[in-house]
């Protein structure tokens, strides 16, 4: 049997701090198990970064994810969660590669007086290259009309519907932009894939999605959200479901990458797609086609280009919604100095206030091995790439936390 990771993350739902002492236990499905008490971990302890790191858990074979029409290309678990003063939070579901870290995030709230069997309990379903769900209803690449957003902007937050546009009982979350990309694509390709194949994927994602920010799509049609959760009409997203580190890495590079064409409109391209097995789509990307292009030694733009054209472009948006500094340009590393070493300076002390292990820091403006050291701790807690260099992925990665830990932002579109 194969060995898969997974690194479990708590944080207060209210203040977005780390919840150190969680009890963790994981069991396999289905739920009786763990009310048996047949426990695969029992009371793990989450650290002072709120975290349980890379718990090794059975996994199936490795093929199952590089051929379709295979066996289920994952297992599955069931996490309960427990914390005094906190409702208790069960997710069943929570999916594990072969040879690839998972890692769920997960957010609690105080007890309440609110009592709900449900309340606390999600059920992940399945990706959906296993899955059956309904396939897209394709819609002309670029859309026609007056817009009022006059640039390409990458919001910090967008508000996902939970179901079909008419369903006005299904719920909406405001979710961060790259947490957004990263759960679609844990949900809709494998973390197996080859790296350029989950970088065409990824960013026909991001591309799809910034189209629909830049239209305001739903928004002119009387909707009060950004996209839906619906294979039928945008991408598919599971509300609280692990993501894959392969994958999280890749967003965190090219979360502001958009495909456009240099002769149509400025707007990012509705770059839709299908898996190509199931379901064919001529003149669009197909997921497991991308994924033997990826095997050949397809570059990702190559691969792009295979399936959108070759009159197609990469372009990138330095224009983040929702942070308190814009990125300067240009990456601060040891020798750095200047105002913007001092903004990521004070940012990083204000962060260190709710995670202890990140040391604090001079704010004097001079980028030195002390605050090389707080970057690469930084790094670290989040998921990153630890180069100990604020590049555009850090710069931002740093703002998003900055504001979660300290309420200052404007989670608004």
């Amino acid at each position: 049997m194969n060995k898969g990771l997974l690194t479990i993350k708590v944080i207060d739902e209210n203040t977005n701090f780390p919840i150190k002492g969680a009890k963790i236990n994981i069991c396999t499905i289905p739920k009786d198990e763990c009310e048996k008490s047949k426990h695969i971990y029992k009371n793990l302890v989450t650290n002072s970064s709120g975290q349980v790191k890379k718990i090794p858990l059975d996994a199936p074979d490795l093929m199952y994810s590089l051929v379709p029409n295979s066996p289920r290309a994952y297992s599955t678990y069931l996490l309960q969660i427990s914390k005094d003063g906190y409702e208790t939070i069960v997710i069943e579901g929570v999916q594990i590669l072969p040879f690839i870290e998972a890692i769920q995030n997960i957010s609690m709230s105080l007890v309440s007086s609110i009592s709900s069997l449900n309340k606390g309990v999600y059920v992940i379903g399945d990706n959906t290259l296993y899955g059956n769900y309904p396939p897209k209803i394709f819609e002309p690449s670029i859309k026609l009309g007056p817009f009022v957003i006059s640039r390409v902007v990458v919001p910090e937050f967008i508000i996902v519907h939970d179901g079909l546009p008419s369903d006005r009982n299904a719920p909406n979350y405001w979710i961060p932009f790259r947490d957004y990309i990263k759960n679609v694509a844990s949900s809709e390709i494998y973390a197996t894939w080859p790296t350029q194949t989950l970088y065409a994927n990824i960013i026909a994602i991001v591309s799809f999605t910034l189209n629909r920010v830049y239209t305001e799509w739903y928004r002119n049609m009387g909707y009060d959200f950004t996209i839906t959760s619906s294979t039928q009409y945008d991408h598919k997203f599971i509300y609280n479901r692990n993501i894959f580190d392969t994958i999280n890495v890749v967003v965190d590079n090219i979360f502001n990458v958009y495909i456009q064409r240099p002769k149509g409109a400025k707007q990012p391209l509705l770059a839709q797609y299908c898996d190509g097995v199931n379901t064919q789509c001529p003149g669009k990307m197909t997921q497991w086609g991308s994924k033997y292009l990826g095997d050949q030694g397809y570059m990702f733009l190559d691969i792009l280009k295979y399936y959108y054209g070759y009159d197609i472009g990469l372009q990138g948006t330095d224009q983040i919604q929702g942070v308190p500094s814009s990125y300067p340009g240009y990456s601060l590393q040891v020798g750095s100095s200047g105002e913007n070493v001092r903004i990521i300076q004070n940012q990083l002390n204000a962060i260190s206030n709710a995670y202890p292990a990140l040391p604090k820091i001079a704010e004097d403006g001079i980028f030195g091995q002390g605050t090389r050291n707080s970057v690469i701790k930084f790094q670290e807690i989040f998921r990153m790439t630890q180069t100990g260099v604020v590049d555009f992925a850090t710069w931002y990665a740093i703002s998003k936390i900055y504001v979660a830990v300290t309420k200052i932002g404007a989670f608004g579109m």
